[in-house]
């Protein structure tokens, strides 16, 4: 049994994280910590007897874990992460990795050992209709090249909810929607296109309410090296929003992934397919994510490196950093 500590009790640390952890039969959570007394008073009812509960990183260590999962914001990542793998620990860094490729920076310290020891919180990466998404494109199911649209709309604003508004704009203070969402999607593309990085041809960015601390909604077109051209969107913080989902058009089929459920409809002229797998698209990626995990500090034959690893987590940031700089220029609101 893997023994882990979870760092980090926010929404997606008790949310997303911690539940899954608990549902797991191959790990065993001995610690969490977060320094917001609040946060650590939310999840006690949940834990079992003598689970550790602290206030930082080391309180997690002193538990002796296996590995620590961390459920960090952006900027408090790089410096935990590499505190945790040089304590010995594995880990399981939430994305993005670091707010900017400047401040990722930090991670050049690391060695190859340790870098093993590392996989990225990609979480739906690993979901199967990725994998069946992804044969569809490897297959010529669609043909080629394709036209990819990414309409990624989230965290829509309830004037009833201050708490959430309260904290999307703490997040937007330290970057646009596209830096926080674009690390999932970017690496998606990198994972279904196949060999070769996405370039930035042009973004844009609008802010829709003048008291937010940045641009909610950005967008841009990016081309990749196999002829496939992608046109994303990104936005938070509108009374309504658009559908979320993405579409792969190639001249012979459309494929579309929706954002919500990850169910795919597949449509060609000599077929029609609607794939929809068991369970909620969230709890089902955290759960094999931290079966990878598990695997991962198992050394199983099965998983000989971290999936996704510390180079998919830098190199989806840098994607989405080149449009959130492009995006904001000449932007002066």
């Amino acid at each position: 049994m893997v023994t882990v500590a979870l760092v980090g009790l926010g929404d997606i640390g008790r949310g997303a994280h911690l539940p899954a952890l608990l549902r797991s039969p191959e790990v065993r959570v001995v610690a969490v910590a977060d320094p917001v007394a609040e946060h650590r008073d939310a999840v006690a009812p949940l834990l079992s007897d003598g689970v550790a509960v602290g206030a930082s990183l080391d309180d997690a260590l002193a538990a002796g874990p296996d590995g620590v999962v961390l459920a960090t914001p952006p900027w408090a990542t790089p410096e935990l992460t590499i505190q945790a793998l040089r304590a010995g620990r594995f880990v399981l860094a939430e994305k993005p990795v670091a707010t900017s490729v400047a401040a990722a920076a930090v991670y050049d310290r690391l060695t190859d050992a340790e870098r093993e020891r590392l996989q990225i919180g990609l979480t739906y990466r690993h979901d199967p209709a990725l994998a069946r998404l992804k044969s569809w494109i490897g297959d010529g199911v669609l043909g080629g090249p394709l036209l990819v649209r990414a309409h990624v709309y989230d965290e829509r604003r309830d004037p009833a909810n201050p708490e959430h508004l309260d904290r999307i704009r703490r997040t937007l203070a330290h970057g646009t929607p596209v830096v926080h969402e674009g690390a999932h999607v970017f690496d998606w593309l990198a994972h279904l296109l196949g060999p070769g990085a996405l370039s930035v041809d042009d973004a844009w960015a609008l802010r829709t309410d003048a008291g937010l601390p940045a641009p909610n909604l950005t967008g841009a077109r990016l081309h990749h090296p196999g002829g496939h051209r992608v046109l994303a969107e990104f936005g938070w913080l509108t009374d309504t929003l658009p559908r979320c989902e993405l579409t792969f058009l190639g001249p012979r089929g459309l494929a579309t992934l929706d954002g919500g459920t990850f169910a795919l409809r597949l449509r060609t002229s000599a077929r029609a397919e609607d794939v929809e797998f068991p369970g909620e698209r969230g709890p089902r990626c955290f759960d094999l994510q931290v079966a990878r995990f598990a695997a991962l500090v198992r050394g199983d034959a099965a998983a000989p490196a971290p999936d996704p690893d510390l180079a998919a987590g830098l190199a989806a940031l840098a994607v989405a950093e080149r449009v959130a700089t492009l995006a904001m220029d000449g932007v002066t609101a």
